[in-house]
């Protein structure tokens, strides 16, 4: 297994079953039956060959493990370079893990285009995928930005009624931040000779360079997160989106922002991170409190959750810049969580649209009294979402807060705050969706989860609790890696203040 080149054959698998789609014949109905079926079962082979690295994983090392390298551009430096440490492995565990996931849940979901549609998300897969392994710059934003193109189609063909409004907000607002990030990377290329990550990691920029090298980066990375104040083309995006298309979101494109700032911002730009981090800190702080404020005035379902995804985000932005280990081993198991649990609720309010096709909260009422295998599991997943403990979401914000206590405590009170909101917003949705009168007749009439329903469930439920009761299997192979980033941090901030008391 070693002498495969398991990276690309897990990266690009997806794009083989899409090709098999793409020569898919008959009449409609075969042809949507025959696109589902060899997604779905491409999207399982991805993920079971993915887990091949978790099991070929060597926790011990901080070294970047499977790289492939070939000469791409070499008078450039740019090469097609691949590799994964114990940061970047979860993630793309996280993305192989959901697809399938979606994949099953748009079995009578979506009726139209379903060919285009599985074509879309089994390319997103592929992208989702490489943009996590790529150790080459160039590379890593090649991947970055085609996510966008798959996921601008399906909001805009599969979506809303606002579905084309919300699509190119969607894609505007993240296309703008990333060409500020290409401009930094020209930058890197032009001072360091490479766009090798690895040897960037290693490279020291100058300081004003690192603070504008920063910034560029940070308008890419915090669209993606989203920070506040640029979080507000995401409700659109989720709300719009199918049901499919906002677990891809919530559970993998947020990650990809608090990835960039990990792998990039932090290493790469020691002393421009601790310059901007109070900032950081500000703005995670305004995004925890003020979004879990809107979230308690929502109608909305979607929109409820979406608000809470930027609060729960904000905690992952806290603990990456709190930069110590339990911060940052926390902000990475908050976003495994929340990309889990997210996704989770996302499919729970997939299930009651799928049989009213409405997401307004006051539409529901007592569905704990006519669906409760239903009412358990969004019951679950609520739990899951407000941290209790013995669930994934309980680790990561105990994590993130033990660290943002030992960075400032008052960054850690204000950001506790989001633990009694969220609990607020959450718990009030659950009782206003399954418990209250049964009063409507239609909600009389409805049908609890089917099998198909349920089997998309169990695997999420098992994975929550997994990493509840047992984190330390996703926080040993993670804790070389991280433990070598703060080092390289900090060995990077006593050079340059050595130097800088040298010069005075």
């Amino acid at each position: 297994m070693t002498d495969l080149p398991l990276l690309s054959l897990v990266t690009f698998l997806p794009l083989v079953g899409a090709a098999f789609i793409l020569f898919v014949r008959g009449d409609e109905a075969v042809v949507a039956r025959n696109a589902r079926n060899v997604a779905l079962l491409t999207s399982l082979a991805t993920f079971v060959l993915s887990l091949a690295l978790w099991r070929g994983f060597n926790p011990a090392t901080a070294d970047f493990q499977f790289v492939e390298k070939v000469q791409w551009l070499p008078d450039w430096g740019i090469n097609y370079h691949m590799g994964i440490d114990g940061i970047s492995l979860f993630f793309v565990l996280l993305s192989t893990f959901l697809t399938p996931i979606c994949i099953l849940s748009t079995w009578g979901a979506v009726e139209k285009r379903v060919k285009e549609y599985m074509l879309a998300f089994l390319v997103l897969e592929t992208f989702m995928i490489g943009m996590f392994c790529a150790l080459d710059y160039v590379i890593f934003y090649i991947f970055f930005e085609a996510v966008l193109i798959p996921m601008f189609i399906i909001i805009g063909v599969w979506g809303g009624p606002r579905r084309v409004y919300a699509a190119f907000k969607f894609f505007l607002y993240t296309l703008f931040g990333s060409v500020l990030m290409l401009v930094a990377l020209l930058a890197m290329l032009y001072v360091a000779g490479t766009t090798d990550i690895p040897t960037l990691m290693q490279t020291r920029f100058p300081y004003e360079m690192q603070l504008w090298l920063w910034l560029a980066m940070f308008a890419s990375f915090a669209v993606k997160v989203p920070m506040w104040p640029v979080h507000t083309w995401l409700p659109d995006a989720h709300v719009e989106a199918p049901t499919a298309g906002s677990v891809i979101l919530a559970g993998v494109l947020l990650k990809m922002g608090g990835y960039g700032f990990i792998r990039f911002s932090i290493p790469m730009l020691p002393e421009a991170t601790e310059f901007f981090a109070p900032m950081v800190f500000t703005l995670s702080i305004i995004a925890v409190i003020y979004t879990s404020l809107v979230a308690l005035v929502q109608d909305d379902m979607k929109k409820l959750i979406a608000y809470s995804s930027v609060a729960h985000m904000g905690f992952v932005t806290i603990g990456v810049f709190a930069l110590n280990q339990q911060a940052i081993e926390g902000a990475i198991f908050q976003m495994l969580s929340h990309g889990v649990v997210s996704g989770a609720l996302f499919l729970c309010v997939g299930v009651v649209y799928d049989r009213l096709h409405t997401r307004e909260i006051a539409r529901y009422g007592g569905l704990s009294n006519t669906m409760p295998k239903y009412a358990t599991v969004f019951l679950f997943f609520t739990m899951a979402s407000v941290g209790l403990p013995g669930t994934a979401g309980f680790v990561g914000e105990f994590m993130v807060l033990l660290g943002a206590f030992q960075t400032s405590t008052w960054v850690g009170l204000f950001a506790a705050t989001g633990l009694i909101l969220g609990a607020t917003y959450a718990l009030l949705l659950y009782r206003r969706i399954c418990f209250g009168k049964l009063d409507k007749e239609d909600l009389k009439a409805l049908l609890d989860m089917s099998p198909r329903e349920i089997a998309m469930f169990v695997p999420l439920i098992l994975v929550v609790l997994w990493m509840g009761i047992y984190p330390s299997s996703f926080l040993d192979p993670m804790h070389a890696s991280v433990v070598h980033l703060i080092e390289n941090y900090q060995s990077a901030l006593a050079a340059a203040n050595g130097g800088s008391v040298a010069a005075n």
